[in-house]
């Protein structure tokens, strides 16, 4: 049987700004109804609260976003592109010094011949810029100035080298032109003041050795044809310092 319901203040609920009624039911187990009527200030307040409009990302949205991969493909391209440069140039190198020698031979000029051999390499330049065959570079004065001790270089290297090679054999010149490391790291030593690793001033003993014997045991040595390969060894070490500077 239910008892007639009470009608009573809870003390243990926070105080709520408004009209407040609570209907106590007492049946078989205690039963709080809270009934609210909110008032203006509480119905202003839920006015004012901020709107939040947040973005959804509800499904995945591709990014423009392009990033270059180096293909295997490519390095390999490259590398064999490199390869094929240093085979050219290599063979190209051996016919030159053959055919060189054999114009020294009949025609003994070597200042001459340098000279007509540099002449002909730069016409063929011209005429693949003008071509366009090979893209022209674009000069201007700092660059000539940046150029020209390399060019002087160059050219005091080439002249040397031939008219070493017209006095002694072209193997006796290139056995002296290749010390051109140990002069390479002598003059960065002592006249750059670069330092390098142990490993690197003992690899050079061999080969100061090697060309040691080779002028001890030549059978038909000239000293204008040895000190030209030494002037052309130190030469193309200037140049190619002043390459790396420019």
């Amino acid at each position: 049987m239910s008892k007639p319901e009470q009608q009573c203040r809870v003390p243990f609920l926070p105080p709520l700004k408004g009209e407040k009624s609570c209907n106590l039911s007492i049946t078989n187990s205690l039963r709080i109804v809270a009934s609210v009527t909110p008032s203006n200030s509480l119905v202003k307040y839920r006015k004012t609260l901020p709107a939040c409009n947040a973005y959804e990302a509800n499904r995945a949205q591709p990014l423009d976003i392009s990033i270059d991969l180096p293909s295997v493909q490519s390095e390999t391209a490259q590398r064999v592109k490199i390869g094929i440069y240093f085979a050219t140039w290599w063979a190209l190198n051996v016919v030159f010094n053959v055919y060189n020698k054999k114009v020294l031979n009949v025609f003994p000029y070597p200042w001459l011949t340098s000279t007509l051999s540099l002449a002909a390499g730069s016409l063929m330049m011209v005429i693949s810029w003008a071509t366009r065959i090979a893209d022209a570079p674009e000069t201007d004065m700092e660059f000539w100035k940046t150029l020209l001790p390399v060019a002087v270089a160059l050219t005091i290297g080439h002249v040397a080298a031939t008219v070493s090679m017209s006095k002694v054999a072209v193997s006796f010149t290139h056995i002296i032109k290749s010390a051109e490391p140990a002069f390479s790291v002598l003059v960065s030593r002592f006249l750059l003041g670069e330092m390098f690793p142990v490993p690197v001033y003992l690899s050079l003993i061999p080969i100061i050795g090697g060309c040691a014997l080779a002028v001890v045991t030549e059978l038909n040595f000239n000293m204008i044809g040895f000190m030209g390969a030494m002037i052309s060894n130190v030469a193309f070490v200037f140049r190619n310092i002043f390459s790396k500077k420019g």
